[in-house]
């Protein structure tokens, strides 16, 4: 049984790296060091970023219209990490005279502020305007960036049907 232990011992070291290698995972000495580099660090493109605000964008829309205040609040949270995430990763673009560092906080800041009121005052009336100026911005935004062909405006029907945009009212209560 100890030959056994002891040939299965060897393969499991023996294939050790080739199994790290094909996992993406670098290999390391017996010192802890590594022997290989590891892969770079995935970084999303601009494009993809702006996908990802796009939704959140759709999300908020429907958040609000539900007067959904607890997810309107959220969606706008994680548009302001996107739009801090394009700023850190892609702060100038190959295409665009005005750099989205630049364009972003001078442009998309603002309205923002008064969506982020008008959730937290959970007015109705507010959030169209304030959501009315926001999606102006953003068009603002990719005109100064030369990326007018990609407009945005009020979702006229909701692409996610398998969310519900209702608030819970008694929904988590068992």
């Amino acid at each position: 049984m100890r030959v056994m232990q002891r040939a299965f011992l060897f393969m499991f070291v023996a294939v050790l790296p080739w199994l790290a290698a094909a996992c993406g995972r670098p290999s390391t000495t017996a010192s802890g060091g590594s022997r290989t580099a590891g892969p770079e660090a995935y970084v999303p493109g601009l494009g993809e970023m702006m996908s990802l605000q796009q939704m959140r964008h759709a999300k908020l829309w429907f958040a609000g219209q539900a007067e959904n205040w607890d997810l309107a609040a959220y969606e706008l949270d994680e548009l302001g990490e996107g739009f801090d995430d394009v700023v850190k990763f892609h702060p100038t673009h190959k295409d665009s005279p005005v750099a989205p560092r630049d364009a972003i906080p001078r442009m998309v800041n603002e309205p923002l502020k008064e969506l982020r009121a008008a959730v937290e005052k959970k007015d109705s009336a507010a959030f169209v305007r304030a959501y009315e100026a926001f999606t102006t911005a953003c068009n603002s935004c990719h005109r100064a960036t030369n990326f007018s062909f990609n407009a945005v405006q009020t979702p006229a029907a909701n692409p996610y049907p398998n969310q519900v945009f209702a608030p819970a009212r008694g929904r988590d209560k068992p």
